[in-house]
């Protein structure tokens, strides 16, 4: 049986996006999606608030971070994949000092059904 996961990325440095995708490619995984995404804190921060003090507070804390992240997923088929995906991600990021690169996770998946009808 196998251990089918998918593992997400959220990614706040952008720039080494294609990098990870070729990694998953390197190692094997057949594909990823991937969406523009952005954290609570962006929002609330650039949203209609500005006016509450908290708000501005949030805004100075926030000043270096880009608004916007991206989101990979991929289904992976096994725990040795899953483990070599991580490494990919890890390997691209390592060298970045900024504290918040972003993270990934894992969660475990029942079943998978194609929706090809011939």
């Amino acid at each position: 049986m196998h251990n089918i996961q998918v593992l997400f990325i959220v990614l706040n440095e952008v720039d080494y996006l294609n990098d990870i995708l070729a990694g998953f490619v390197d190692i094997g995984v057949s594909g990823a999606t991937v969406l523009d995404s952005q954290g609570m804190a962006s929002v609330l921060v650039n949203g209609s608030n500005q006016g509450v003090p908290l708000f501005g507070y949030l805004k100075t804390l926030l000043e270096d971070s880009l608004p916007y992240n991206k989101t990979i997923f991929t289904v992976l088929q096994s725990e040795e994949l899953v483990e070599k995906a991580v490494a990919v991600v890890q390997e691209v990021v390592g060298e970045i000092s900024s504290p918040n690169v972003g993270f990934m996770f894992t969660i475990p998946i029942g079943k998978t059904y194609s929706m090809n009808l011939s």
